[in-house]
């Protein structure tokens, strides 16, 4: 059943393809470059947020997107599922590798980068949430991507960041039983 719906989902969206030309250069801007503008915000947001400590959630930030990129290639070596335009006949908008699709690689990337910044500041992350929702449903409608790869994706991202979360905290000093984060959420 969920093989059904996500090939049903990735037809439709990539039935689209090649029907509008604004619409396929939206597309590819979404699916390639779009990141770099996130990444962009990431970075002032973080430096215009927290200016001298700016280095404690920049660290989180790395361990989070290490952790995303090794758990990503693990599942690779482990499981490999075919691109679209290896298994159908696909309007393909951008040029990709044959490299294994489950779980993408991008949607990995921008939604660990998202969820660093939903624990850091809940106002600004609903935008990079929706960017990086943005680029996956791109992907998907450019035809290198399965709605399960961003799906996946995402959940990793996710797990990632929970994870280094869990890993640095710890107990606070002053007798409480409250668990405190090594990154204080306030500059």
């Amino acid at each position: 059943m969920i093989k059904f719906w996500d090939e049903q989902i990735f037809f439709f969206l990539n039935s689209l393809a090649g029907q509008n030309r604004i619409l396929d250069y939206l597309i590819i801007f979404l699916a390639e470059y779009f990141g770099y503008f996130l990444i962009a915000a990431f970075l002032f947001l973080i430096f215009w947020k927290y200016k001298k400590d700016a280095w404690r959630p920049l660290i989180f930030a790395v361990f989070s997107l290490l952790l995303s990129a090794s758990l990503t290639q693990i599942i690779r070596y482990f499981y490999y599922r075919p691109r679209p335009f290896l298994t159908d006949s696909v309007t393909a908008l951008i040029d990709h590798s044959s490299t294994s699709s489950l779980p993408s690689g991008h949607s990995v990337f921008f939604f660990t980068l998202a969820f660093v910044v939903f624990y850091l500041n809940r106002h600004w992350s609903w935008w990079f949430l929706g960017g990086a929702f943005l680029m996956g449903l791109a992907r998907i409608f450019a035809g290198v991507h399965w709605p399960l790869d961003i799906i996946g994706g995402a959940i990793l991202g996710f797990l990632s960041v929970f994870i280094i979360i869990t890993l640095f905290t710890f107990r606070n000093t002053k007798g409480s039983d409250k668990l405190e984060p090594f990154i204080s959420k306030t500059p």
